[in-house]
Protein backbone atom coordinates (compact mmCIF):
# COMPACT_ATOMS: atom_id res chain seq x y z
CA UNK A 1 0.00 0.00 0.00
CA UNK A 2 1.06 3.57 -0.93
CA UNK A 3 -0.11 6.25 0.56
CA UNK A 4 -0.40 9.95 -0.21
CA UNK A 5 -1.16 12.67 2.58
CA UNK A 6 -2.10 16.24 1.34
CA UNK A 7 -4.49 19.16 2.31
CA UNK A 8 -1.66 20.59 4.57
CA UNK A 9 -0.71 24.56 4.78
CA UNK A 10 -0.70 27.79 6.95
CA UNK A 11 -4.30 28.43 8.76
CA UNK A 12 -4.62 31.53 11.83
CA UNK A 13 -5.70 29.86 15.17
CA UNK A 14 -9.30 29.06 15.03
CA UNK A 15 -9.08 27.93 10.87
CA UNK A 16 -10.00 24.75 9.42
CA UNK A 17 -8.39 22.31 7.35
CA UNK A 18 -9.13 19.35 5.45
CA UNK A 19 -6.18 17.20 5.08
CA UNK A 20 -6.59 13.80 2.66
CA UNK A 21 -4.48 10.54 2.27
CA UNK A 22 -4.88 8.94 -0.57
CA UNK A 23 -4.02 4.77 -1.22
CA UNK A 24 -2.48 2.62 -3.93
CA UNK A 25 -3.82 -0.77 -4.35
CA UNK A 26 -7.41 -2.72 -3.96
CA UNK A 27 -6.68 -3.58 -0.45
CA UNK A 28 -7.57 -0.64 1.04
CA UNK A 29 -10.63 -1.30 2.72
CA UNK A 30 -8.96 -4.29 4.64
CA UNK A 31 -6.57 -1.72 6.46
CA UNK A 32 -7.23 0.40 9.72
CA UNK A 33 -6.29 4.04 8.94
CA UNK A 34 -4.30 6.14 11.40
CA UNK A 35 -2.95 9.88 11.31
CA UNK A 36 0.15 10.97 13.51
CA UNK A 37 1.91 14.03 13.63
CA UNK A 38 5.21 15.38 14.74
CA UNK A 39 6.15 18.48 15.77
CA UNK A 40 9.64 19.80 15.64
CA UNK A 41 11.64 17.98 18.92
CA UNK A 42 8.81 15.73 19.85
CA UNK A 43 7.95 12.39 19.37
CA UNK A 44 5.04 11.08 16.87
CA UNK A 45 1.86 11.36 18.31
CA UNK A 46 -1.45 9.58 17.86
CA UNK A 47 -4.17 12.43 16.22
CA UNK A 48 -6.55 9.58 15.15
CA UNK A 49 -7.58 6.12 13.92
CA UNK A 50 -10.36 4.81 11.84
CA UNK A 51 -11.78 1.15 11.12
CA UNK A 52 -11.98 -0.74 7.93
CA UNK A 53 -15.67 0.22 7.33
CA UNK A 54 -15.88 3.74 9.12
CA UNK A 55 -17.66 2.43 12.10
CA UNK A 56 -15.08 2.52 14.57
CA UNK A 57 -12.94 5.92 15.62
CA UNK A 58 -10.52 6.95 18.11
CA UNK A 59 -9.21 10.15 18.99
CA UNK A 60 -5.50 11.22 20.61
CA UNK A 61 -6.53 13.62 24.16
CA UNK A 62 -5.21 16.73 22.59
CA UNK A 63 -7.70 16.69 19.48
CA UNK A 64 -10.74 15.05 20.78
CA UNK A 65 -13.76 16.97 19.91
CA UNK A 66 -11.83 19.56 17.50
CA UNK A 67 -11.21 16.98 14.44
CA UNK A 68 -13.11 14.07 12.49
CA UNK A 69 -11.53 11.23 11.13
CA UNK A 70 -13.28 9.44 8.12
CA UNK A 71 -12.60 7.10 5.03
CA UNK A 72 -14.63 6.45 1.20
CA UNK A 73 -13.83 3.08 0.54
CA UNK A 74 -14.45 3.24 -2.83
CA UNK A 75 -12.38 6.14 -2.88
CA UNK A 76 -9.34 4.75 -1.30
CA UNK A 77 -9.09 8.03 0.54
CA UNK A 78 -9.16 8.82 4.22
CA UNK A 79 -9.74 12.50 6.00
CA UNK A 80 -9.01 14.48 8.84
CA UNK A 81 -11.09 17.46 9.30
CA UNK A 82 -9.65 19.71 11.79
CA UNK A 83 -11.36 22.76 13.46
CA UNK A 84 -11.14 25.17 15.90
CA UNK A 85 -7.25 24.98 14.98
CA UNK A 86 -4.67 25.84 17.59
CA UNK A 87 -0.77 26.97 16.70
CA UNK A 88 0.00 23.45 19.32
CA UNK A 89 -1.55 21.88 16.20
CA UNK A 90 1.55 22.98 14.03
CA UNK A 91 3.07 20.07 13.00
CA UNK A 92 3.60 17.61 9.96
CA UNK A 93 0.44 14.90 9.39
CA UNK A 94 1.36 11.30 8.86
CA UNK A 95 -1.02 8.85 7.46
CA UNK A 96 -0.56 5.36 8.27
CA UNK A 97 -2.22 2.09 7.42
CA UNK A 98 -2.02 -1.38 9.71
CA UNK A 99 -3.35 -4.71 9.29
CA UNK A 100 -4.06 -5.02 13.22
CA UNK A 101 -7.81 -6.38 13.49
CA UNK A 102 -7.38 -5.10 17.51
CA UNK A 103 -8.47 -1.38 17.69
CA UNK A 104 -6.22 -1.08 20.96
CA UNK A 105 -3.54 -1.55 18.64
CA UNK A 106 -4.67 1.60 16.69
CA UNK A 107 -3.26 4.20 18.92
CA UNK A 108 0.63 3.00 18.47
CA UNK A 109 2.89 4.38 15.79
CA UNK A 110 4.53 0.66 16.04
CA UNK A 111 1.69 -1.37 14.95
CA UNK A 112 1.19 0.69 11.59
CA UNK A 113 2.82 -1.42 8.34
CA UNK A 114 2.61 1.72 5.60
CA UNK A 115 3.25 5.58 6.27
CA UNK A 116 2.62 8.47 3.76
CA UNK A 117 4.97 11.45 3.52
CA UNK A 118 3.46 13.47 5.48
CA UNK A 119 1.58 17.03 4.91
CA UNK A 120 3.01 20.47 6.95
CA UNK A 121 0.36 22.03 9.04
CA UNK A 122 1.48 25.50 10.56
CA UNK A 123 -1.21 27.44 12.83
CA UNK A 124 -0.30 30.96 13.32
CA UNK A 125 -1.59 32.69 16.28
Amino acid sequence: VQLQASGGGLVQAGGSLRLSCAASGRTFSTYAMGWFREAPGKEREFVAAIGWIGSTTYYGDSVKGRITISRDNAKNTVYLQMNSLKPEDTAVYYCAATRSKYSSNWLHRNEYDYWGQGTQVTVSS
